[in-house]
């Protein structure tokens, strides 16, 4: 089966914090569940490059716009490689094929009775003397009275523009600001409600988040939406009498999951039918401030576009990371940047991490202290404890080699509930039930190891200890392609120790396989008592 598995795109104004991570991650963990399944991956993903705080960003460090995008995909590049994020596909929006793409599907869209031209408010600053995008501009929410921008109000999620906001002000120089009428092209969401509501009926599957959010939404009314700007960066609208205009930045990012995709289907020879209009399965990963955008914006952008594109089927919308308590905030310098952590920490640490205390379900804090529980009394304590006293004791007792033994009718039970389980979970977005599953088949292993002390049977009954390596060595061989999904690196090590690859089925070691030299898994975390990020 066809897998299409979209990350956010990161944006390319700032660093990746923690954050950002632990919203990515459970996209990385799908891909490599569905490939270990043998279906088609195509995992894709790429740095959002345009719009106007780049072009802000870029005037400040007398830069390009594409100086400043460059940089932030190399680090944002380099990041994911480091955690071993594994994109079939990761661009950047100023990649030539996604312009082509972008510029193809808007003269498509533009064909549609769910495009229009009309004349809204432009924001401008007398002061200034400029016209001002919606991002330039602040003032109060219109729904929950907070102070946001003129494209998305942070408090409470409302995607707005600038013409709506209450006291609009100039973000630059603080004054008031004055509106002239602009043409532009509309999109006519409000049209397109009750497919929208159906949609979402259709879907009560979700997380919690995107149910509640998308719903509210819809229940406020939908307002149609410029997918047009009077901006300089960005793709160019491909109509008479818009040479001067741009396409507005959210109708063309969420489009980098179609065209990275063709992308990879033009490479593998797939047609891109077989993924858009055919049977396969889509997942969005990304966190809750993206919901509308895809629950909303890209379904809208397809049905419009009527060329009956598959819309959204999964959405894996995480809530919100916390730090110390305290909500991460890149202008106060409260984060801890993914940059640095990935230098300073085990990938799978991190990436265990942010799965066993991910905010799914709810906002969740990192902590420095628990980060290093975490690592030193499951990663370390109950897995690597587990791989390393089992294949130390063949080496150490055994000649290191895999004894021959009977395997036990239990274990190979729980082996084979554990594939299920995990895998009904991952499918449905559930990674912290999954992972808890892979580690109660750990303990478990430990437990029995534990029971039957082989320290003991291998002078009073060797068969009986035999029989118990046999079978911790089997558990050992199937949590590292259970794990694999969630902590790659340490898996294919172990794997590797045992002559196994990491497709999703039951797996055996057989007897008398000879142990290659292996090592510790994980390292035990020192955290200063008074951590700062």
């Amino acid at each position: 089966m066809n897998i299409l598995i979209g990350g956010a795109w990161p944006y390319a104004n700032g660093p990746l914090h923690i954050g950002h991570i632990a919203g990515l991650l459970p996209g990385d963990i799908l891909a490599r569940y569905y490939r270990a399944k043998g279906d088609t991956v195509f995992y894709v993903s790429g740095t959002d490059c345009h719009g106007t705080p780049i072009c802000i960003k870029a005037k400040k460090e007398n830069k390009s716009p594409q100086e400043i995008c460059d940089e932030y995909h190399n680090e944002f590049t380099d990041v994911f490689n480091r955690l071993g994020f594994s994109y079939d596909l990761y661009g950047k929006t100023t990649e030539q094929w996604h312009k082509d793409f972008v510029t193809e599907f808007h003269k498509q869209l533009y064909k549609s009775k769910f495009v229009y031209e009309k004349d809204s408010p432009q924001a401008y600053c007398n002061h200034c003397e400029k016209p001002l995008t919606d991002r330039l501009v602040t003032g109060i929410c219109p729904v929950c009275d907070n102070e946001t921008n003129g494209e998305q109000c942070d408090a409470c999620g409302n995607v707005t523009d600038a013409g709506n906001l209450k006291e609009a002000k100039c973000s630059e120089c603080g004054n008031p600001v004055s509106y002239y009428n602009a043409k532009h092209l509309y999109i006519a969401i409000s049209k397109l409600e009750e497919q929208l509501k159906d949609y979402l009926n259709k879907h009560n599957d979700w997380r919690n988040n995107a149910i509640a959010f998308t719903k509210r939404y819809i229940d406020e009314g939908l307002r149609d939406r410029a997918i047009t700007r009077d901006l300089e960066w960005g793709i160019k609208v491909p109509k008479e009498g818009y040479e001067d205009k741009r396409i507005y930045i959210w109708a063309e990012n969420v489009l980098g999951y179609l065209s990275a995709s063709k992308v990879l289907c033009d490479k593998r020879n797939i047609p891109f039918d077989d993924l858009w209009k055919n049977d396969s399965r889509h997942y969005y990963v990304h966190g809750k401030d993206n919901i509308p955008f895809h629950t909303i914006i890209l379904p809208s952008l397809l049905l419009a576009h009527n060329q009956g594109y598959h819309l959204p089927d999964d959405i894996i919308s995480n809530e919100h990371l916390t730090l110390e308590g305290r909500k991460i905030s890149t202008s106060k310098n409260w984060a801890i940047w993914a940059k640095d952590i990935v230098k300073e920490y085990s990938p799978d640490t991190i990436r265990f991490f942010l799965v066993a205390n991910g905010p799914e379900k709810r906002d969740t804090d990192f902590t420095w202290s628990e980060f290093a529980e975490r690592n030193n009394s499951e990663l370390l304590g109950i897995y690597g404890n587990f791989v390393n006293r089992t294949l130390l004791f063949i080496k150490k007792y055994q000649y290191n080699i895999v004894p021959k033994g009977i395997a036990d009718e239990e274990i190979q039970k729980i082996i084979n509930d554990t594939y299920a389980n995990a895998g009904k979970n991952i499918e449905n977005g559930r990674l912290k039930e999954a992972l808890q599953e892979v580690i109660s088949l750990v303990r478990y292993g430990n437990k029995y190891y534990d029971t039957k002390e082989p320290w003991k049977t291998r002078t009073s009954n060797i068969e009986d200890c035999d029989n118990t390596i046999f079978n911790c060595t089997q558990i050992i061989a199937n949590a590292a392609v259970l794990f694999r999904p969630f902590i790659p690196f340490s898996s294919d090590k172990v794997l590797s120790w045992l002559d196994l690859s990491y497709d999703w089925e039951i797996k055996k070691v057989k007897e008398g396989y000879t142990l290659p030299e292996i090592s510790i898994l994980f390292e035990r975390i020192t955290i200063p008592s008074q951590p700062q990020p």
